[in-house]
């Protein structure tokens, strides 16, 4: 059964005449009549009574009349939605990022983004570093904005930004009144760490094993505010990103003296997967943004 046929079944439905049908869909009389005949052979039913050269819709006909008419809207909601989905300047852009981004960058993003294009429109998806690796590998989303670059060849990462890491410690802690700090004097105090689905934990991992320390672990936290809050509390000491949504009443943030003691900010995208129009503008715009 092709939609063509659907078609044409519907038009000689309509007009209840195989001439004045085929005149209307511009196709010869014998190709219609075969078409007919050949949608009828596969249901199984005759869907129209012949009269001579008029011909009225049968009962079986009727019934299957108002199935494909609800069949072919529905495929035409769908096609306008795609039509709409991929516009250049009214499509739609869905990004996946880590629940701390959401306190400032991609806002900012969308932002300045809109004021170029206004209509396009934007589906948000955040949360921790494995469920939004999840949703990127599923196709659930066109892009994802995360700290982790994928080991895959299938992903290109467009580099976003360089934050610096800093010690967090209660504002009532010995160290608080520091200009600076390096890791090794960490060694010994309690440590609010994050759990491995967060996206920050393998470069603070690496900043610590570039030095031959392991943190003294007191608390394992979901994500980076709960540990910030921890840290305001007095519950342990520990290192993140200085971004808005983490700067808590109580904490005195010092800067840190080892070499290497960022995380990066990117963009990543599937390569080789179809993007639309509305997306390979975003992704202009961060490059250009961030170049």
């Amino acid at each position: 059964m092709e939609l063509t046929q659907l078609d044409y079944f519907l038009t000689v439905a309509r007009l209840q005449h195989v001439t004045k049908a085929a005149e209307a869909l511009a196709i010869t009389q014998p190709a219609l009549s075969h078409s007919i005949s050949k949608l009828e052979d596969e249901l199984g039913v005759p869907l129209f009574e012949r009269s001579g050269r008029n011909i009225i819709v049968s009962r079986y006909g009727e019934m299957f009349a108002e199935s494909v008419k609800r069949a072919l809207h529905e495929l035409d909601k769908g096609k306008q939605a795609l039509e709409e989905w991929s516009n250049p300047e009214s499509g739609c852009v869905c990004i996946a990022y880590l629940n701390i981004l959401g306190a400032e960058l991609v806002p900012k993003l969308i932002r300045g983004f809109h004021q170029q294009y206004p209509k396009i429109r934007f589906e948000l998806v955040q949360g921790n570093h494995s469920f939004i690796t999840n949703q990127m590998e599923n196709g659930k989303c066109d892009i994802m904005i995360s700290s982790i670059k994928l080991e895959s060849d299938t992903y290109d990462w467009i580099a976003m930004k360089t934050v610096p890491l800093y010690v967090v410690v209660p504002t009532t802690h010995r160290f608080a009144q520091r200009e600076e700090i390096c890791l090794m004097e960490l060694t010994g105090e309690p440590y609010v760490e994050v759990k491995h689905n967060c996206g920050l934990k393998a470069t603070l991992d690496t900043c610590f094993n570039r030095i031959g320390i392991t943190p003294t672990t007191a608390y394992e936290a979901e994500d980076l505010m709960t540990v910030a809050g921890f840290v305001a509390a007095g519950l342990g000491i520990s290192m993140l990103p200085k971004t808005n949504g983490l700067m808590l009443e109580g904490l005195a943030w010092l800067p840190i003296k080892d070499e290497g003691s960022y995380c990066e900010v990117g963009l990543l995208k599937k390569r080789d997967h179809y993007l639309s129009p509305a997306v390979k503008r975003f992704l202009d715009y961060v490059q250009l943004t961030f170049t």
